[in-house]
């Protein structure tokens, strides 16, 4: 749509124009870029959107969308209750769903981000190379810098998309747990041993399985 074509919006039909293109678009939209097509700041987007989410979210509202608030964007979904009617409508099979190993691994990342493949190896014992490229083909980890030790091995975080997925809107809202991280000179001593020593230690795990048998 041309500038020219757009219908000017009040300010009272701002929540209404932000619900309409978070419904059309069906994915995260940046506030940035909200802020751009309705001629707001960055910030007065942020606090309609805020309000809005607390109707949508409220333990009273009678809709079957929430609106999902993270750090740069913001999306409308479905409410986790109606799946089973949203597969049966529109013929969604199940499927999909991460497998122990992956979850146990991607669990790591989330409670120690940032981290390599070598501290994931270690802290689960064994090898982690396939769940890592599961995560990261299904986008909910990614690397974007190197750690400064030798080798400068690949720094592993969870994603935007692992928010949505879980429904979270910060890392902050991750459940707690009983495990803490490790601290940073003990991680820091795992990436400076390398993969060689996770690999060893996941070959003693195979070791001790083998005599058992």
């Amino acid at each position: 749509m041309n500038q020219e074509e757009k219908v000017e919006i009040t300010l009272e039909k701002v929540t209404a124009a932000i619900e309409a293109i978070l419904f059309a678009a069906g994915h995260p939209i940046e506030y940035a870029k909200l802020s751009e097509v309705l001629g707001l700041s960055v910030k007065d987007v942020k606090n309609m959107v805020e309000v809005m989410s607390e109707e949508y979210n409220s333990e009273n509202s009678k809709r079957g969308l929430l609106l999902l608030m993270y750090p740069e964007s913001c999306q409308l979904a479905t409410k986790e209750e109606f799946l089973p009617y949203i597969r049966e409508a529109l013929g969604i099979k199940r499927g999909g769903n991460l497998s122990a190993s992956t979850l146990e691994a991607l669990a790591v990342v989330a409670y120690n981000q940032p981290v390599t493949r070598a501290f994931v190896d270690a802290v689960r014992g064994v090898d982690s190379s396939y769940a890592m490229t599961s995560l990261i083909d299904k986008g909910l980890i990614e690397s974007l810098s190197r750690l400064d030790a030798p080798g400068r091995p690949m720094l592993y975080t969870t994603t935007e998309k692992f928010l949505r997925v879980f429904g979270l809107s910060s890392l902050d809202d991750l459940p707690e747990t009983e495990l803490t991280p490790a601290p940073a000179e003990e991680a820091l001593a795992v990436e400076e041993v390398g993969f060689s020593s996770a690999l060893a230690v996941a070959e003693s795990s195979e070791n001790e399985e083998a005599n058992n048998q």
